[in-house]
């Protein structure tokens, strides 16, 4: 039996988060260690001047004296640690757009400490009340929002972690980018119109840190823009048509320019023709693999056409099973889609009985070298894990069971093909699939599905659950609209 009054303790905790399947309710005790006593106590009981006091009589004072001096030393090195970057003073940022419709709360972009998966007290950046859709600068300098209550685009400096303008469109908008770190975006707004001008449709041009519309380049029924050559050109693609509408933004007339209706080819537009209901294109250097989505989309044959940006013309086609979404690994282009007919869910024991398709294409032998049977939907999001997982998100399509009430099979929008054996993997969870972001210092995935922000193990390709998310999500009010890492890591 001990006597005294001067002891120290110190409390172990657990030295690694573990993961496991996701079982609703599951809470973990959190890591804390003790370290306060156990300094004091070794500082007082080793130091010569304080030893021959003895650790259990020094005054209370002297104590204080000594805790301040060390906490207060502690401090200015923290603090000069801290003095660089951001506001924030995180380095693993994620936004995730944040659409809420409460009366007590409005809608934002939410920072998420992108190192363990929380949310700091940190300042939100303003979007509007119902943020999804966002568009990063190639530098992730420029994040740009799209508010679907008021059809207001918001900018921010994720540098400064300051606003920088807002632009109003003339529609709703599922496409828009950012081409350059200069505040210059471009919208594709099918529903576009200005008075005094007869078209349906254009490239909306938006000057953030001027806070409007330069310029409005109209384009049919314009449906998704893609940034090719630094933003010196854009590749527009319009609902149900066969053509690809090259646009050079910087040569177009404010505030609005009809070259693309009125005589084309020019300075400003190109309408190249030969294409199958187009719908995507990924670019790389002076070519762009444009995705023919063919019958899915009221049309003949998918495939993949590669274009030549220079010359704009189709230089080989690629036939493939189904094709609106698409992602280039080096050499090989893995492409997405649901086919009206070629869509039976072989291999796979469940309850739909429609199914999409990924193909594997060699862009060497312009061939597909592998096929296999995913979610169906329209899909529009894919991203590839630095371990091999090509994670493929839709929307509109077919699910099943109850996420939040699980009972038998439960399945929605979200796919996982590991490219090590070319397995598919279906998680249980439901809804569209808004987001993708993975990283490259860590192996998990931000999944945005059905309105919440889920966090995947991409070692084991299930829910991560530790101490920071005991139930796999990242605990945001509201719909999530759409995630974004906005810092290299």
């Amino acid at each position: 039996m001990q006597t005294g009054s001067c002891t120290s303790t110190a409390v172990r905790g657990k030295d690694e988060a573990t993961s496991r399947p996701f079982q609703p309710g599951l809470v973990h005790r959190s890591t804390r260690l003790s370290i306060g006593s156990v300094i004091i106590h070794h500082f007082a009981t080793k130091y010569p001047f304080f030893m021959p006091l003895g650790a259990c009589r020094l005054k209370k004072r002297i104590l204080v004296l000594v805790v301040g001096l060390w906490g207060g030393l502690n401090l200015i090195s923290c603090g000069s640690s801290s003095s660089s970057g951001p506001p924030s003073h995180l380095s693993n940022r994620v936004l995730v757009s944040q659409g809420v419709t409460a009366t007590f709360t409005f809608g934002s972009l939410v920072i998420i400490d992108g190192q363990n998966d929380t949310i700091p007290r940190v300042a939100q950046l303003s979007a509007g009340n119902s943020p999804g859709l966002m568009a990063l600068s190639p530098s992730r300098d420029i994040v740009a929002s799209f508010d679907s209550s008021s059809n207001t685009v918001y900018a921010s400096n994720t540098t400064k972690e300051t606003a920088i303008g807002n632009v109003h469109i003339g529609g709703l908008t599922t496409s828009m980018v950012v081409p350059t770190s200069t505040p210059i975006g471009y919208a594709a707004v099918p529903t576009a119109t200005v008075n005094g001008f007869s078209f349906l449709g254009g490239i909306q041009v938006m000057n953030f840190s001027g806070g409007g519309l330069s310029t409005t380049i109209a384009v049919n029924n314009a449906q998704t823009v893609i940034s090719a050559n630094g933003g010196g050109q854009l590749l527009v693609f319009s609902n149900d048509s066969d053509s690809v509408t090259v646009l050079s933004p910087g040569a177009a007339v404010p505030p609005v320019d009809m070259s693309c209706l009125t005589n084309p080819p020019n300075a400003v537009c190109a309408v190249v023709p030969g294409f199958d209901r187009p719908v995507f294109a990924i670019v790389n250097g002076g070519t762009a693999y444009i995705l023919n989505c063919g019958p899915q989309c009221g049309g003949v044959q998918s495939s993949v056409a590669v274009f030549d940006l220079a010359s704009l013309t189709i230089t080989s086609t690629i036939p493939v099973d189904a094709a609106t979404m698409a992602l280039l690994s080096g050499n090989t282009l893995y492409v997405a889609g649901t086919s009206p007919t070629n869509h039976a869910c072989t291999g796979q024991t469940t309850a739909a009985t429609i199914c999409g398709r990924l193909d594997v294409v060699d862009l060497g032998s312009g061939t597909v070298t592998g096929s296999a049977v995913i979610t169906d939907g329209f899909h529009d999001r894919m991203d590839l894990t630095t371990n091999g997982q090509v994670f493929i998100g839709s929307h509109n399509c077919t699910n099943i069971g109850n996420v939040n009430n699980p009972s038998g099979e439960v399945r929605g929008c979200l796919s996982i093909y590991k490219t090590a054996d070319s397995s598919v993997i279906v998680p249980p969870d439901n809804g569209d699939v808004n987001g993708l972001q993975g990283f490259t210092t860590r192996n998990v995935e931000y999944v945005a599905e059905g309105g919440a922000l889920r966090v995947y193990d991409t070692n084991k390709d299930i829910l991560l659950i530790n101490d920071f998310v005991p139930q796999g999500t990242i605990e945001i009010i509201g719909y999530v609209g759409d995630v974004k890492a906005i810092d290299f890591f």
